[in-house]
């Protein structure tokens, strides 16, 4: 079951180690050694997530949204060297998310608890590159895999990238392909009464999701970097969530399950610019610009300063800002017609503006490790609340830890 938690501006962690290859390639295959899987890295992220607010869509837009989520990920990094020194990348991650969700449980409020209450998500996915470095560029692969008690995930992505010959300037192209499967799960109130909505109860629907991801990075100088992003998203199926309540504005106040349209197409632009300032300052910025043609407009502003304490760690506060139209789609509870072919009322596709600020500390230390643990490289602890416009808040809390 998509639970959309609204955790702003959670900055990924991307420990990576970008090694260059040595003169050691020999045009005589007998002459090579095959080598051994070489562990690059090990990652182990872990966050706690809480939030609140009075706008469910599962109770038509008025109700709790309360939620607590604890996600752990742990991914594994290895390589090795072929016959002509080309470079072969393995990676393989485990997410596991465990959430409570108060909002959800009303879907049948007869129940103490409904089987929406609590949910457990896995969430796998392998990932290969081959990077020939002689020729400047990476090809890339990956599955995964995500499941709940309602739904399932399969994924699948193709990458290219090219790199410039002076390494100052990188082209990346990424499709990425998503087949979802959805058990309908409707209002208690609603699983036996006649509707005109686009599924009952119990059936599995289709979701497919394409998306198109192009990136241009550019380093200006020493102490400026940019890149230039752009993520196209197309959907088709089922995009409603059924078991969100629209209540609507005649004398009966009926009730009905939300009905959006069958696809969604998306299209962001953005850039992001990196400027550091001496040695011990980096500016981190971003911008996005977002339009679908649900009839959504959004702006993104974000803003990183780093401060370096010591030279084994730094501190930052990373600022976000967010703006949104509403969807022509959405009302609050009681203001849709029963003349209208698609409603809802869940405020994420509503007009709204948030602010997300944080706080972040980071330390590494290759040669003896954190904590004079050696396999320990780096530690990095971060905290962000955010707050909408509209009365929902949240808080999480983010501990990263990468092993060499």
């Amino acid at each position: 079951m998509k639970r959309r938690i609204y955790t702003a501006s959670i900055l990924a962690f991307l420990l990576g180690n970008h090694m260059k290859a040595q003169d050691t390639t020999s045009s005589d295959s007998s002459a090579y050694k095959k080598q051994k899987l070489k562990i690059e890295e090990v990652n182990f992220i872990s966050s706690y997530y809480s939030q609140d607010g009075d706008n469910s869509a599962v109770t038509g837009g008025k109700g709790t949204e309360k939620l607590t989520d604890i996600a752990t990920t742990f991914e594994i990094r290895v390589s090795r060297r072929d016959r002509y020194n080309h470079k072969h990348n393995l990676g393989f991650e485990l997410g596991i998310d465990s959430y409570t969700s108060a909002s959800s449980d009303k879907i049948d409020p007869n129940t103490v608890t409904s089987a929406s209450y609590q949910d457990v998500r896995v969430y796998p996915s392998l990932n290969y590159s081959y990077e020939n470095e002689e020729k400047n560029y990476i090809l890339s692969a990956g599955l995964s895999f995500s499941g709940e008690f309602d739904y399932t995930s399969i994924g699948g992505s193709l990458g290219f990238s090219k790199i410039s010959k002076d390494k100052n300037r990188e082209f990346t192209a990424k499709g990425m392909a998503f087949f979802d499967t959805w058990k309908v799960i409707l209002p208690i109130e609603l699983r036996n009464a006649p509707s005109d909505n686009d599924a009952k109860q119990g059936d599995k629907k289709p979701r497919t999701s394409y998306n198109l991801g192009l990136t241009l990075s550019q380093v200006i100088n020493r102490n400026f970097q940019m890149a230039f992003l752009t993520d196209i998203g197309y959907q088709q199926g089922l995009l409603a969530t059924k078991f969100n309540r629209v209540y609507f504005n005649d004398a009966l106040v009926t009730v009905k399950s939300e009905k959006l349209p069958d696809t969604r197409f998306k299209l962001p632009v953005g850039v992001r610019a990196n400027y550091f300032l001496g040695d011990n300052i980096v500016l981190r910025t971003f911008y996005r610009y977002y339009w679908d043609n649900w009839n959504i407009n959004s702006h993104t502003i974000s803003f990183e300063p780093s401060y370096k304490l010591t030279a084994f760690s730094s501190i930052s506060v990373p600022y976000r800002f967010y703006t949104q139209t509403a969807a022509k789609y959405f009302q609050p509870i009681y203001l849709h017609g029963l003349e209208e072919e698609f409603y809802t009322s869940d405020y994420d596709l509503s007009k709204f503006s948030s602010h997300m600020i944080g706080l972040g500390y980071k330390i590494t230390d290759a040669d003896k490790g954190i904590f004079h643990v050696k396999r320990i490289n780096s530690l990095e602890l971060r905290y962000g609340f955010y707050t909408r416009s509209n009365g929902l808040d949240s808080h999480i809390i983010t501990l990263a830890m990468k092993f060499k």
